[in-house]
C-alpha cells in the first residue's frame, strides 16, 4: 500500500489532489514531533520518483501514501488508518453495488480471488 495501483497503471489521479493537500497541510502545520516522520515520507516520495526500479514499473505514490501522511500529521493513530481507508471507499462501493442491482441483467458479482487453501 502506498505505491502503484492495480487499476491506475501509470499514476493514481486521486493522488495528485491528495499530494497538493498533503503539501499544503504540512506547510500550515506547526512543527512538531511528527515533522521528522513527514520529512522522511516526503524524502521517500522524492527518491521513489527518481529510482529506476519504481519508475520502470510505474510504481508512483498513490492516494493512500498521501492520505497516510495526512492522517499521521493530524495525530490519528496508525491502528485507525485501514479503517479510515475503508470508510473513504464506502460511497464508491455502495454506488457500484447500487448500479449492479439496477441493471436489467442480474449477475453474481464477486471480487476476483484465488483460494490457495488453508494456510
Amino acid at each position: 500500500m502506498g505505491f502503484g495501483h492495480r487499476v491506475y497503471k501509470n499514476f493514481d489521479p486521486r493522488a495528485q489532489l491528495m499530494q497538493k493537500m498533503c503539501y499544503r497541510m504540512i506547510e500550515l502545520m506547526p512543527k512538531s514531533e511528527v515533522a521528522g516522520l513527514l520529512d522522511l515520507a516526503l524524502a521517500l516520495e522524492r527518491r521513489a520518483l527518481q529510482d529506476d526500479y519504481f519508475v520502470s514499473r510505474k510504481l508512483y505514490p498513490n492516494v493512500d501514501f498521501y492520505t497516510g501522511i495526512i492522517y499521521k500529521a493530524l495525530g490519528i493513530p496508525k491502528s485507525m488508518f485501514t479503517v479510515l481507508f475503508a470508510v473513504e471507499r464506502t460511497v464508491g462501493w455502495t454506488v457500484q453495488w447500487n448500479e449492479s442491482i439496477s441493471e436489467n441483467i442480474q449477475r453474481i458479482s464477486r471480487p476476483r480471488q484465488l483460494y490457495v487453501g488453508q494456510q
